[in-house]
């Protein structure tokens, strides 16, 4: 008998509900690969055709898009995950308010960028940021549609659907390829239509979700309507519900973002091509766990948080363990495979992300452990804390920027990323202590 014979045999005897489990996650995270391989070839592509300078000014503009993208719907995708965790079907009366709240922050998201890129932005970067426009609408209905499929736990359709955002810009690449004239607002103009076209994907399923016709998963059966069934909120119920998930959502690219912008204004558009080179490795590497924990484990999280604890306590302790592993893992082969792998993959005139990687590749070990770590912080006061420790680090971060990228240039941008995270793992695990000192003694 073959070894694979052998563990295909032996997975068999598993409960059911455990090769489900592992059936979904090998299916989402092997989506994730393609994705983040996707995501690496459509940036190798856009950087070897546009060069340092274009690509910075690209890459710049799609980051400052990116950071104020998620002020539309403030976290209404992530409160849903929450409140269907806790009320069941009983969430369906918060449907309405989502969709007033969703129109009214989407023009306001819309106007703050074109607002900045008419009147703040520099010169050479106005058009682009306006052609990049409809980035939140499809940045919105990509969350918004996840959040409904994991609430179904569909993960085969949630598998697809995290494939087309990277699938398509990878589209717009390969056609930057095929006709080298192209520039840089042919690039935004690509990724404009297709998050247009995404947008306008999932208004059939959303305004479907809007009728009740969700197969909401783990909580039976839905109850036929009584005389007893709780009001329907309006949006300022929902502003006080959802505003920490938000916040939340806004100050993570912020966090996570900010040094591309800043070395544009700082340094110039070369410096912002180089960092943004390694925040794209970076960001197909922190696919690792957001896959897992964001796409398989969070409405479970949120259900198991109030009606399972002790499963909720051995996913935590045990996600802990393999996220620090596998991101110590992760980190050292990013730094062995990086001086050989960026000069082939993007040319010699990108070797500078080589150090920038080397000092990034801290990163991975402790962002993986801070996704495990957090995931403990689920409910609205929790989602405060959050907020405030990532408020914190996104200004240590900034601070550090503006302090070392003038003397450091990209490194010093790398540098302050490191710190940010150190910084924000410090305070989730001291979260952690404080919330559940007197449940568990969390790892």
């Amino acid at each position: 008998m073959s070894s694979m014979e052998f563990s295909i045999r032996r997975l068999t005897f598993l409960p059911k509900g455990w090769r489900a489990a592992l059936g979904a996650i090998s299916m989402l995270w092997i989506a994730t690969a393609i994705g983040a391989g996707m995501a690496f070839l459509t940036q190798a592509l856009l950087a070897h055709e546009l060069g340092p300078a274009s690509f910075g000014l690209f890459a710049s503009s799609l980051a400052t898009v990116s950071m104020i993208a998620p002020l539309a719907g403030f976290g209404v995708s992530q409160f849903w995950l929450k409140v269907y965790g806790g009320e069941g079907w009983a969430a369906n009366r918060w449907l309405r308010p989502s969709l007033q709240f969703l129109v009214a922050t989407t023009l306001l998201t819309l106007s703050i960028i074109a607002l900045w890129a008419l009147v703040g932005a520099p010169a050479d970067a106005t058009v682009t940021l306006l052609l990049l426009l409809p980035v939140v609408p499809g940045t919105l209905g990509a969350a918004l549609l996840s959040s409904k499929l994991r609430l179904e736990e569909r993960h085969q359709a949630l598998a697809v659907w995290q494939l087309t955002t990277p699938g398509s810009r990878l589209l717009v690449a390969v056609m930057l390829l095929l006709v080298p004239a192209l520039a840089v607002h042919f690039v935004a103009v690509g990724y404009g239509v297709v998050s247009l076209g995404l947008a306008l994907m999932t208004v059939p399923q959303l305004f479907a979700m809007l009728r009740g016709e969700i197969r909401l998963h783990g909580h039976g059966r839905r109850p036929a309507p009584t005389c007893g069934d709780a009001p329907a909120p309006g949006p300022l119920q929902l502003w006080s519900q959802a505003w920490a998930y938000g916040l939340a959502a806004v100050l993570y690219p912020i966090f996570f973002q900010i040094s591309t912008v800043l070395l544009k204004y700082l340094d110039g558009n070369i410096e912002a091509g180089i960092f943004g080179i390694g925040l794209a490795v970076m960001t197909a590497i922190y696919l690792i766990p957001a896959t897992l924990y964001q796409k398989f484990l969070l409405s479970k999280l949120h259900r198991w948080a109030i009606h399972d604890t002790p499963k909720f306590w051995l996913v935590y302790r045990h996600g802990n363990i393999a996220m620090l592993v596998s991101g110590v893992l992760l980190a050292a082969m990013t730094v062995l495979v990086a001086p050989w792998i960026v000069p082939l993959v993007f040319g010699e005139k990108y070797r500078a992300v080589i150090p920038v990687l080397n000092v990034l590749a801290w990163c991975i070990p402790i962002r993986f452990l801070s996704v495990g770590v957090g995931s403990a912080l689920l409910n609205e006061q929790h989602m405060r804390y959050r907020v405030y420790v990532m408020g914190i680090s996104a200004v240590v971060v900034v601070l550090l920027n503006l302090a070392w990228i003038p003397a450091h240039h990209e490194l010093g941008a790398a540098a302050a990323n490191v710190v940010g995270e150190i910084v924000l793992l410090l305070a989730l695990y001291a979260g952690v202590r404080r919330f559940h000192a007197n449940r568990e003694k969390p790892l």
